[in-house]
């Protein structure tokens, strides 16, 4: 990576639980409550090898169309993930389905590649519309679909807060075969009569346990009763809350249930600790230590609170960490360059809200830092994943006051 560093020596930092070397925090910090239990943050990392699944074909041996294989193995994509194996063919038949796995192991794909083949099929008949809990991830999913469908003339649109809605309404006029978008923005859109929801056949909630806990059940409900000749739903996800499968069930029809992971544990690539703050240190300062290592080469960091995040953020910035950040406060334009930035290594530190925990695929962030314990662990579990991917051990550190 490019020598983004231009600050003080790496200090010796020892993270199980200590706290030695740190200067005196000048005012007492404040308090964030949390419901988990530290003791669950801590986990050695599991060598990918001793878990690695391992496809019983490749993509060019699955039943999908020729055109779609090429452009699989033009993406390198030459086996699919677990995921994908074993939802295939039950959504090529049209069945619903929940999908459960961790973050990283090509849901995304998982759910594209059926949707692309029944285009290919029947392009008029199997109009598509994926709802996201995020813009973030709502670009993703539109730009690995753009990727898998080129030259196949099939074509999709995103919809999402920050952007201009007239843009959005002469979108809608053009064909589209698979429309992207947030819960606030597809909802306002068919308020206004532009976006046909009957005439679409096929629902995806993607990282739906998200946008339930995010608050937006009452806008998916809207848009669901107003699919009239919906055919198939899919539901994916990282976790899946007990809690959840009355609505859950009230949604799809004869579902079958694909788990790759438990849903509620968090990932074996990943090495998780938790850095004990004793109310004489300043947190801030902690932090700078950890950065100052060589290996925290692309890191994350999460904070609760948009106005926290700013704060670290430009404390960062004035250490001489180079850092961006991105929250719901921010345009949508701002939150892309931002992104951009962190994923070409241009900056060391991306500090984000849970905004940034859903829809940031970057395959090489080497430390995720929680500079707040999350409010539930189904949270933690989608902050950790964004490191340790594709294969890698990734860590995850978690500041807790101590007691």
């Amino acid at each position: 990576m490019t020598n983004i560093k231009s600050r003080r020596k790496t200090r010796n930092f020892s993270n199980r639980g200590t706290s030695s070397g740190f200067k005196r925090r000048s005012k007492k910090s404040k308090k964030f409550s949390s419901a988990i239990n530290p003791s669950l943050l801590i986990k050695e990392a599991v060598i990918a090898e001793q878990t690695k699944f391992t496809p019983s074909q490749s993509f060019d041996q699955m039943p999908v169309n020729f055109k779609l294989k090429a452009n699989l193995r033009n993406k390198g994509y030459g086996f699919p993930t677990q995921i994908q194996q074993e939802t295939l063919e039950p959504l090529i038949a049209g069945r619903d389905l929940v999908g459960v796995a961790e973050t990283g192991t090509g849901k995304t794909g998982a759910f594209l590649i059926p949707i692309i083949e029944n285009l290919l099929n029947d392009p008029h008949q199997n109009t598509s519309l994926i709802v996201v809990p995020t813009r973030e991830l709502a670009l993703q999913i539109e730009e690995e679909f753009k990727s898998l469908t080129r030259g196949l003339r099939l074509f999709s649109c995103t919809f999402i807060g920050g952007t201009s809605v007239g843009r959005d309404l002469s979108r809608l006029r053009k064909q589209n075969h698979v429309i992207i978008g947030t819960p606030g923005r597809l909802l306002d859109l068919t308020n206004r009569g532009s976006l046909r929801l009957e005439e679409i056949s096929i629902l995806v909630l993607d990282e739906f346990d998200r946008m339930l806990d995010m608050g937006f059940i009452n806008d998916i409900k809207k848009l669901i009763r107003s699919m009239s000749r919906r055919r198939q739903t899919m539901l994916f996800s990282a976790t899946m809350d007990n809690t959840q499968k009355t609505l859950i069930n009230s949604i799809l029809k004869n579902s079958l249930e694909v788990k790759v992971s438990s849903g509620n544990t968090s990932s074996d690539n990943v090495e998780q600790d938790v850095i004990r703050v004793p109310q004489e240190q300043d947190k801030f300062n902690m932090l700078l230590n950890l950065l100052d290592d060589d290996s925290f080469e692309k890191v994350l960091i999460f904070a609760e609170t948009k106005r926290l995040v700013d704060k670290v953020s430009k404390r960062l910035n004035q250490s001489g960490v180079a850092t961006e950040h991105i929250h719901g406060n921010k345009t949508q334009n701002y939150r892309n360059k931002a992104l951009n930035k962190f994923k070409k290594g241009q900056v060391q530190v991306l500090v984000a809200t849970d905004v940034a925990a859903r829809g940031i695929d970057v395959i090489d962030i080497t430390h995720v830092i929680n500079y707040q314990i999350p409010l539930t662990f189904e949270s933690y579990i989608h902050r950790i994943g964004r490191t340790g991917r594709a294969g890698k051990i990734g860590k995850a550190f978690t500041f807790v006051d101590a007691a």
